[in-house]
């Protein structure tokens, strides 16, 4: 019954992921003895796995040649990419300076535009002055 209380604390700390090696080993070993209470029947097809799986080996032989083919078109895709984003950047910061270069010349037209009008009012009344003048001179 203590035992069991203690495997149950150990595998709270197990699946926080706060065991040590030294309390996982004590899972290992009792969930592999045989003797599990009632309550912990449960994990033992768990445990059991960790301990066959551990114990496997694969002799598969893996080729190294076609790996190797992998990376280089694997780099080449790369530098592809890496060589487009560059181009389709820097192809928008230019249209973003161009965008910004219309709006302020817009806006200095703009400006010009507006001076001018109050210019020309002034004008405007230059030529009600020089008529004015000349009607003085022609009568002297």
């Amino acid at each position: 019954m203590e035992l069991d209380k203690k495997i149950e604390s150990i595998l709270e700390k197990y699946f926080e992921a706060t065991a040590t090696e030294a309390e996982e080993q004590q899972l290992r070993d009792y969930f592999s003895a045989g003797d599990i209470a009632p309550g912990l029947e449960q994990y033992a097809p768990m445990f059991q796995y960790f301990s066959e799986a551990k114990n496997q080996r694969s002799t598969r032989q893996v080729p190294l040649t076609a790996r190797r083919n992998t990376f280089r078109w694997l780099s080449v895709a790369a530098v592809a990419v890496l060589m487009m984003g560059l181009y389709f950047g820097n192809q928008y910061r230019e249209q973003q300076k161009a965008e910004y270069a219309y709006q302020q010349t817009r806006k200095a037209l703009g400006l010009i535009a507006q001076n001018l009008d109050r210019g020309t009012e002034k004008v405007a009344h230059l030529s009600e002055f020089e008529e004015t003048k000349q009607k003085i001179y022609k009568n002297n």
